[in-house]
């Protein structure tokens, strides 16, 4: 059983504690957050008796063997690095890190360290995920893919008002591209691999970050356009054309509802159940890669890193800089 501990003590948290208890191979046994009575009261809903105010007590701490990290985006590096130097395994919520440099730094400290990072992108570990990938060989020749994710911002608001809160402030690494366009950028990296070459746009907002905006990736014979948004909802599904039929996606984090229309009309429906926790999925992935499991950690890592660098070099198309790139 491996006995891990979480920074961080949002919704997030809470989905992720579930759905490692639910794999049976982890144990959560200590909360960090900045506040104790914040760590407390998590603890107390999970029965754990151990909570930390302190990143560097957690990291001494020998009984807990890994940590899962939810705090904000531009923390992730420096914590990571903390934890890992200690002999921790690590998940860091996606994005693992603010940009490729820092990226590539935590994967170097995990190998000379001995331990696994592992970048919670949940989206890959889903049956119907798989099922998307299985789809690729039956709609033949691909061309063309549209990978769509935009959600609506219950914090727009509030940036609205004048509050300036985390999603919509460049200091802690965020913006439309970095959370919501992180899947649509990741979905293609998993199915199709690292482009030839890139070309975005988007819509700053006076803060500095992306509010929404769409890329181009260029293969030698497809073309893949992402859509992502934090300031309005889109309805329409994803899709992969082949020469044969497309397959149609909904909800690209989730995949929710995997179906090919083949070019007859025919439709086939590929959608299997998933676990309601769809972070049930990730977690087993990172008990997997702790227990040996070399292939899932090695794609895993070529993944964040090839992320890691498109975001990058996307962000610095549009212009959104983070303090962490300075």
């Amino acid at each position: 059983m491996i006995k891990f501990a979480v920074i961080g003590t949002n919704w997030i948290t809470q989905k992720f504690v579930q759905a490692a208890h639910d794999t049976q191979s982890m144990k959560l046994a200590a909360v960090y957050s900045r506040s104790m009575e914040s760590a407390s009261e998590f603890a107390q809903e999970f029965n754990v008796d151990t909570t930390y105010d302190s990143l560097e007590a957690l990291a001494c701490d020998d009984t807990i063997e890994a940590v899962y990290i939810a705090s904000p985006n531009s923390l992730h590096c420096q914590q990571s690095i903390l934890l890992m130097e200690h002999g921790k395994h690590v998940i860091c919520e996606k994005p693992v890190a603010s940009n490729i440099d820092e990226a590539t730094r935590m994967f170097e400290v995990a190998e000379q360290n001995g331990v696994v990072l592992f970048e919670a992108y949940k989206s890959q570990f889903l049956p119907n995920f798989k099922q998307m990938q299985l789809g690729l060989a039956k709609i033949g020749k691909l061309h063309k893919a549209h990978i769509n994710y935009c959600q609506y911002s219950s914090r727009y608001q509030k940036y609205l008002n004048g509050e300036n809160p985390n999603t919509f402030n460049p200091a802690f690494s965020n913006g439309s591209l970095v959370d919501i366009g992180f899947y649509c950028v990741a979905a293609t990296v998993a199915l199709f691999g690292e482009p030839d070459s890139v070309q975005a746009s988007a819509k700053r907002l006076d803060s500095g970050v992306d509010a929404h905006g769409c890329a181009i990736f260029q293969y030698p014979e497809l073309d893949v356009t992402l859509t992502h948004s934090k300031v309005s909802d889109s309805y329409a599904p994803s899709e992969i054309q082949g020469e044969l039929g497309a397959i149609l996606i909904d909800h690209i984090a989730e995949c929710t509802d995997v179906k090919i229309r083949y070019r007859d009309g025919h439709i086939e429906n590929l959608t299997q159940s998933q676990s309601k926790n769809s972070m049930s999925y990730e977690a087993q992935a990172f008990a997997d890669c702790i227990g040996g499991d070399q292939t899932t950690l090695a794609q895993a890592k070529l993944r964040a890193l090839s992320v890691a660098k498109l975001i990058t070099e996307m962000r610095q198309q549009v212009g959104v800089v983070y303090p962490a790139d300075k």
